[in-house]
């Protein structure tokens, strides 16, 4: 997420309630994770294995749970709770607005899109030309939509990432992490009835130009999916999983988080990808293998019973 405009580091620290170490002059321009950050963009870590990974990232200003050497030309700010102090910064600078009616009036919608009856669409909400969008969708702030884009009945666009942090300590363990991002609906694009797709933490969830979905999919927080995809009904993607383009999705697909599948890549129904898959072959399984291979194997599995009464009667 951008701020509207620049806010300078000391701004920051004395409302989140931070110690300052490094270049007191820099000024923040957005709040990112760590996955997504560009120079001028705070970040938080408050697990020490991450440290290096979050000081050597492209953000110029990061919340951190512990004083350790500042990379030359940024800044750090040192308190006990980045977490909660990074929640603090996406209230502020990203409240919650509560709705009016039904359209908001902040809302740009292109000319000849049809909206059905009863749909919602929240503030500051782009919506392309010649579109059609079909009764009781759900259309969340700041979500943008492109040209001739079909959205089918009781999707919604731009729930909240489902990111926790866990605080064994207390009766109500789980932390929520306020979701900043967006949804981005390319050009071209279906998507099917009952979908949910999330929006990012503080960056965007994006589905590319021409891809389509099924009905009853979940996309998580940060998925990026590329071009001229398709994905099957009931599929689920975790986020911050990348999806390139002409990849197909079989229904019942699930996804891990943080992986890619490559252009090209099909894979079978109810599979399940918990790690990056190459572009260009056909999968199928849980875990998933190269189809052939897994079919294969399948195969012989089938024969161990035959197998194993052929053993019984040589001993």
């Amino acid at each position: 997420m951008k701020f509207e405009a620049p806010v300078a580091v000391t701004e920051i620290a004395a409302y989140i309630g931070a110690e300052l170490v490094g270049n007191s002059q820099l000024m923040a321009t957005g709040i990112n994770e760590i996955h997504k950050v560009t120079p001028g963009d705070i970040s938080f870590v408050d697990f020490e294995k991450y440290y290096n990974a979050s000081l050597q990232s492209a953000a110029t200003i990061i919340i951190i749970n512990k004083k350790v050497d500042c990379p030359e030309g940024k800044a750090i700010l040192v308190l006990d709770d980045p977490f909660s102090a990074y929640v603090k910064l996406v209230k502020r600078f990203r409240p919650f607005e509560p709705a009016t009616k039904a359209i908001s009036d902040s809302a740009v919608i292109g000319e000849g899109t049809v909206i059905q009856p009863n749909v919602f669409i929240g503030n500051h909400v782009r919506i392309g030309r010649n579109c059609l969008i079909h009764p009781n969708v759900t259309i969340y702030d700041y979500c943008e939509i492109g040209d001739n884009v079909i959205i089918h009945a009781g999707t919604v666009l731009g729930s909240d990432a489902f990111y926790f942090k866990k605080r064994a300590e207390r009766e109500v363990m789980y932390d929520k992490l306020e979701s900043c991002g967006r949804v981005i609906i390319e050009g071209d694009v279906e998507l099917g009835a009952g979908c949910t797709i999330d929006k990012g933490v503080s960056g965007d969830t994006i589905i590319g130009r021409g891809t389509k979905l099924d009905n009853m999919i979940h996309i998580g927080h940060g998925t990026v999916i590329g071009r001229n995809c398709l994905i099957a009904a009931q599929a689920g993607i975790a986020g911050k999983a990348k999806i390139e383009d002409n990849v197909i999705l079989w229904g019942q697909v699930g996804v891990n988080k943080d992986l890619t599948i490559g252009k090209g890549a099909v894979v079978l129904a109810q599979s399940g990808v918990p790690a990056s898959l190459e572009g260009g072959k056909t999968y199928f399984g849980s875990p998933v293998e190269e189809a052939r291979a897994k079919k294969k194997e399948l195969a012989w599995i089938k024969r161990i019973p035959e197998m194993w009464e052929k053993l019984k009667e040589t001993r």
